[in-house]
């Protein structure tokens, strides 16, 4: 409830007025006071000891490197034989943010989808039969890696309604090293590692709250018609509502984390159970394995408590007031016809803890088309080429402290929150427009509000 002050009130009595009791609290009781490198990385609270020991245990297997096969170390070996990083936190570093493409260094966490016209017999993209659905610009000795990427950015310039310009970086990349043929008359789209604090909370939402936001053909004329996106869950061998990924294209956390084994690190698990290994690669298909499966569904669990468990730090500065008049401009803006807040979690056999909480993720995690500056033009299940899924705000002002960056977008061409912002287009072109009229001061307010959660 927003705490109301009576009588005579001061400028300070005045926005203060506009907080809501415990609003600092996105997950409730289970959130962490944690301003640190460290605050992506800590348990909800309430564990038992025995659920302590295998949070520990899938935090140390997110973290650890895996190495090629054959091994001394028969626990971690079946890396690759193609694969783009070797450890989870190579590209969640502290369970954050991966670093888009740069012409000038190395990045973590960044890689390119790709696939031909059509679908495949799950409805899902049709990947190529020489790359398959992903790029592996990475692979083990005597095993030849599929291509390199190499980035270059056109400059696009703009300018406030108060006068102040603003630059805009627009990412064009290009195949290098191409190794099974060149990669021409594809669909790409380029994709930067999300943080993974507060999966957990998501996996225990029904779908009912997430359907509740659906507004598929804008019945109520706000302009924001977000739909779901239904997409094949390769653990149950049934359609799914999709929760996870930039396009809502994972059903489950489970799968989420299993292709990630398999996508990107070339491990086999008990959902994917095949190598990625596409008919022309010869030496891919005919490298030894690190065993059938390579992940142990033991260890695959593990790693699911763990990124269930992640909890999510509570936000900071609640009550200054350039916060709360910048909430107060995220709501006027219609920010929040996205990124929802107020659901409630139900059922999670995963961790019973987070069950029947109301949490504020700041997303309704539905699709809603971003225009054409953000478009990729692939579609992946029902999503298409100009829809994103809204991705949750929760830490996001952690990220600079976390991963010592401040990239953002699904390809990480934003360098601020402010130039994310300013890439919006689409269903969310008036609230992008709306926030370049505001002036300087009304802009840094509603950056402060945002940097808060």
């Amino acid at each position: 409830m927003l705490l109301f002050i009576f009588g005579c009130k001061s400028k300070e009595e005045e926005y203060l007025a506009l907080y809501e009791d415990g609003e600092e609290k996105s997950v409730g009781t289970f959130g962490v006071n944690s301003r640190s490198s460290n605050a992506f990385g800590f348990e909800v609270p309430g564990l038992t000891f025995e659920e302590q020991a295998k949070f520990a245990v899938g935090n140390s297997l997110f973290n650890q490197s895996w190495v090629s096969s054959p091994a001394s170390t028969t626990a971690r070996d079946g890396l690759g034989p193609t694969f783009n990083a070797r450890a989870c936190a190579a590209c969640h570093f502290k369970d954050g943010r991966g670093k888009p493409l740069l012409m000038d260094e190395n990045t973590t966490g960044f890689l390119m989808r790709l696939s031909l016209e059509g679908k495949d017999a799950y409805g899902g993209p049709m990947g190529h039969p020489n790359y398959g659905l992903q790029i592996h610009d990475r692979s083990n000795r005597g095993i030849p890696f599929e291509a390199k990427i190499e980035v270059t950015y056109d400059t696009i310039r703009g300018t406030y309604s108060d006068g102040k310009p603003y630059t805009l970086y627009k990412p064009i990349y290009i195949f290098k090293e191409e190794n099974f043929g060149d990669i021409e008359d594809v669909m790409t789209s380029p994709r930067v590692a999300q943080q993974t604090i507060g999966m957990g909370f998501i996996s225990a939402l029904p779908a009912s709250e997430i359907l509740k936001y659906a507004d598929e053909f804008d019945d109520d004329g706000d302009g924001i018609s977000g739909r779901p996106n239904y997409v094949w869950n390769y653990d149950t061998n049934e359609k799914d509502l999709g929760k996870y990924g930039w396009k809502a294209n994972a059903p489950t956390l489970k799968t989420q984390i299993a292709s990630a084994f398999t996508g990107d690190m070339g491990l086999t698990n008990s959902v994917f159970p095949n190598e990625d290994c596409p008919d022309p690669q010869i030496d891919c298909n005919r490298a030894p394995n690190g065993g059938e499966p390579e992940v142990t569904e033991k260890q695959l669990e593990n790693v699911l408590f763990y990124q269930a468990s992640l909890s999510v730090p509570n936000r900071r500065n609640v009550k200054d007031e350039s916060v709360l008049k910048g909430k107060l401009l995220f709501n006027q803006l219609n920010c929040v016809g996205c990124h929802a807040v107020g659901q409630t979690t139900s059922n999670f056999p995963t961790n019973p803890l987070l069950e029947g909480g109301k949490i504020n993720p700041y997303s309704d995690f539905l699709l809603h088309d971003m225009g054409e500056d953000l478009a990729d033009h692939r579609p992946d299940y029902e999503a298409n080429g100009r829809e994103w899924r809204t991705q949750p705000l929760w830490g996001i002002g952690l990220i600079p402290t976390v991963n010592k960056h401040s990239y953002f977008l699904h390809d990480g061409r934003a360098r601020s929150i402010e130039e994310a912002i300013l890439w919006h287009g689409g269903e969310a072109a008036q609230s992008t427009e709306k926030f370049k009229q505001l002036t300087e001061n009304e802009r840094n307010q509603l950056l402060a509000f945002i940097n808060s959660l």
